[in-house]
């Protein structure tokens, strides 16, 4: 529960329809076995202490009244378990039967919510036996206890603030007004589903997609659970399907016609955040509607059972990656599109050093080009050799312009250099950030210049990890007319590339695009070793995969630095060392905040994900703003 995260379960017991005695028993059995594993959450299906298939049943009042009892049992099960516990069951007030989820929790029936849409249809006929579930809350006497019940009823969890959970019941979700919107919008963060949705060709993915699409819509968790193996195949098959979803991602799911339990930890700190930040989700006025029955848990640490993705900016799937990297590229061509449209440029004009930044913009102009139908030699790729570049790295650029069918220059920068060295009295054997920035401010000159003599336009090449670190040079490579990859992070920038190579048609450019991609990332602004690259900027920032890693929790989120190191502890368990993740965590804090001033004059260009760094749009941060408090809280961790 610390941090925002509570382990939830959605349980298919066993069950034998009318056999409220067995039912029961394999309902307490799970819940103790939902205890032991720490789920805090627990969801049965829709009439598990009956069995929904009872038909005809269901008028008879021994079994209602064997269901009442099975529920006080199973109640008075919840007091040695530390969870809050929703079945299903039939529940009789003032002459209506109701098809009902009672929540349970600490030995009490905390209260009970009605079905609000019962289907009659095809294979369904709920009608004929329940009635709609009331509007008002209404108080029914089960034993000593005085218990609220209505449509209406919001559980709160008086230990953990974020943790408000609203029921429906199967149906419900199906309705083109599920309770759940009402529930979502008077503050509920969970909503528990109880089911008994059947078997049928393609409806599994159907459920799946609803359950998803309204945790989506209403940025929640969702539980949903199904009713399986023990109800009567009489007519229809029960499928057993369980899932457990949160704000559209589908975080664990059922074998179908297998009775499974599933867990997952839900972040409802995540959820919050995410409302916060959606302007649409208004809050609506009808939580006064509502009744709250709040309930306790203890404060403990969820342990963290689902794989966290080390690379959040990179899908999984090379399927889904590959179509990632197409969308991507071709957002950054058509930005480019539009811009050379507007000003009726003709001329792009480009710095090639050989790198993978350079090299995504190169192929990203070249696609907007085509796109436009302008010839490729229109685009003017400059090489400026200077004191660190390698013969690799040389040659590939060259390489590279030549397949690409573009025009290529090549402008060394020593000499220049070398001159400005002498006028502001700079000893060239010192190699200190002057030697390096002087590099950087000299071709972003020539590219300027160029593009002022060709009526071009310059292309930017940073990326935004870069951005994110401050690592450029003001006024050098920070500066363009228009930046292509100003929102693609530098983990994401391989596969762009590496799709490009894949895809591309012609071996010769797949060849050079795949040595680009071997090749150490360096600002080459150094003298080489032996011929090699000596400055390795992972070496000097830490590795990009962390700093891409922490950016994604801070921005997309809004995690503060402990919940991120715990993600990334967990994230890059066997490749890095705790102390290694906390030095960059903290390099990454410190560099974030101080940098923000070569971020607020950024050049226009391109958002292509959900986080992005421009000043006019994702990050109105201003410019000396103190880092103290991230700082200090990485400090007590230390």
């Amino acid at each position: 529960m610390k941090e925002g995260y509570i382990k939830a379960a959605a349980v298919t017991p066993d069950l034998k329809v009318a056999d409220t005695k067995f039912n029961t028993e394999r309902i307490c059995e799970k819940i103790k076995e939902c205890g032991a594993q720490g789920a805090k959450i627990v969801v049965f299906p829709e009439l598990c202490i009956t069995g929904y298939s009872c038909g005809d049943l269901f008028l008879q009042e021994l079994l209602l009244k064997h269901a009442m009892k099975g529920l006080k049992k199973i109640a008075k099960c919840t007091e040695g378990t530390d969870a809050i516990v929703f079945v299903g069951l039939p529940v009789c007030y003032r002459g209506k039967l109701y098809n009902a989820a009672a929540a349970l929790c600490g030995g009490e029936i905390l209260g009970i919510v009605p079905k609000t849409y019962l289907p009659n249809y095809n294979e369904f006929y709920e009608a004929r036996y329940f009635a709609k579930g009331m509007e008002e809350t209404v108080y029914l006497d089960i034993g000593d206890e005085s218990v609220p019940m209505g449509r209406r009823l919001l559980f709160t969890c008086d230990t953990m603030k974020e943790l408000v959970i609203g029921a429906e019941i199967c149906e419900d979700l199906w309705a083109p007004n599920p309770p759940s919107i009402d529930h979502a919008l008077a503050g509920a963060t969970l909503i528990v589903n109880l089911s008994a949705s059947d078997a049928a060709a393609g409806k599994a993915d159907y459920r799946r997609n609803l359950v998803c699409g309204q945790s989506a819509r209403l940025i929640c968790g969702y539980l949903y659970a199904g009713a399986g193996n023990g109800e009567s195949t009489q007519d229809v098959v029960y499928p057993g399907h369980n899932m457990i979803a949160e704000n559209g991602t589908l975080l664990a799911e059922s074998k179908r016609f297998e009775n499974e339990t599933v867990y997952a930890a839900i972040d409802l700190k995540k959820l919050e955040e995410e409302r916060r930040r959606t302007t649409a989700f208004e809050m609506g006025d009808n939580a006064g509607d509502y009744e709250e029955v709040e309930f306790s848990l203890k404060t403990e640490e969820t342990k963290l059972t689902a794989k966290i993705d080390p690379a959040p900016f990179v899908p999984g799937n090379k399927e889904a990656r590959d179509q990632r990297c197409d969308e991507i590229l071709t957002i950054q061509a058509m930005g480019l599109l539009g811009r050379l449209k507007h000003t009726g440029c003709k001329c792009a004009v480009i710095g090639i050093s050989g790198g993978l930044d350079s090299t995504l913009a190169l192929l990203v102009t070249v696609r907007a080009f085509d796109r436009l139908g302008i010839d490729r030699k229109g685009i003017l790729a400059v090489t400026m050799p200077g004191f660190g570049t390698t013969d690799r790295t040389y040659a590939n650029a060259w390489n590279m312009m030549k397949r690409l069918g573009v025009t290529g220059l090549e402008v060394s920068i020593k000499d220049a250099v070398n001159v400005h060295f002498q006028d502001i009295g700079l000893d060239a054997s010192k190699h200190d950030v002057t030697y390096e920035n002087a590099q950087a401010r000299e071709r972003t000159q020539i590219l300027m210049d160029l593009a002022n003599k060709e009526n071009g336009m310059v292309i930017g090449t940073g990326d935004m990890s870069e951005l994110a670190l401050g690592w450029a040079t003001y006024n050098g490579d920070h500066m363009s007319m228009y930046g292509v990859n100003s929102s693609v992070p530098k983990t994401l920038v391989r596969h762009l590339v590496r799709y490009y190579a894949d895809t591309c048609g012609d071996d010769g450019l797949q060849e050079v695009l795949l040595d680009v991609l071997d090749t150490p990332v360096s600002p080459e602004l150094l003298p080489p070793k032996d011929g090699k690259i000596s400055q390795k900027t992972e070496d000097l920032v830490g590795p990009y995969e962390l700093h891409d890693f922490f950016l994604y929790y801070m921005m997309r989120f809004g995690f503060a630095p402990g919940k991120i190191f715990r993600l990334a502890k967990q994230a890059f368990s066997g490749v890095y060392e705790e102390d290694v993740i906390m030095k960059w965590l903290k390099n990454f804090y410190s560099r974030f905040f101080s940098q923000q001033f070569k971020r607020s004059c950024l050049p226009d260009g391109p958002k292509v994900g959900t986080v992005a760094l421009s000043p006019r749009g994702d990050l109105r941060m201003p410019s000396d703003a103190c880092a103290k408090i991230w700082l200090d809280e990485i400090e007590r961790m230390m």
